[in-house]
């Protein structure tokens, strides 16, 4: 389980994008990584085509390895870790483990 979701606000803790945070635009369960919004821009060269007529330099987002990303906590104003707990109605949530907020509501 990877545990993170689209729309999460996460924080960047490696890479050159290290301390700057934003939400989750896209999952990649298979290679283990998401896409975050405005986050570890690349620079693809493309030519013109039959559906693209101006070719140029587009930036566009790159995915990031989950392991440099952590789920980011509105109430203690920083990155955390994360646990899950099964409800009463045997639904399972994500919860900040220092402060004991629940992410999923």
């Amino acid at each position: 389980m990877m545990g993170l979701k689209k729309d999460d606000k996460v924080m960047v803790i490696g890479g050159k994008d290290k301390g700057k945070s934003g939400k989750i635009k896209q999952v990649l369960h298979a290679r283990n990584r998401v896409v975050v919004e405005k986050l570890n821009l690349v620079k693809r060269h493309t030519k013109p085509g039959m559906d693209q007529t101006q070719g140029g330099i587009i930036e566009k987002e790159s995915s990031i390895h989950r392991s440099n990303v952590m789920l980011f906590c509105e109430k203690c104003d920083k990155p955390v870790r994360y646990g899950v707990r099964t409800m009463e109605d045997n639904s399972k949530v994500r919860y900040c483990k220092k402060c004991e907020e629940l992410f999923d509501k």
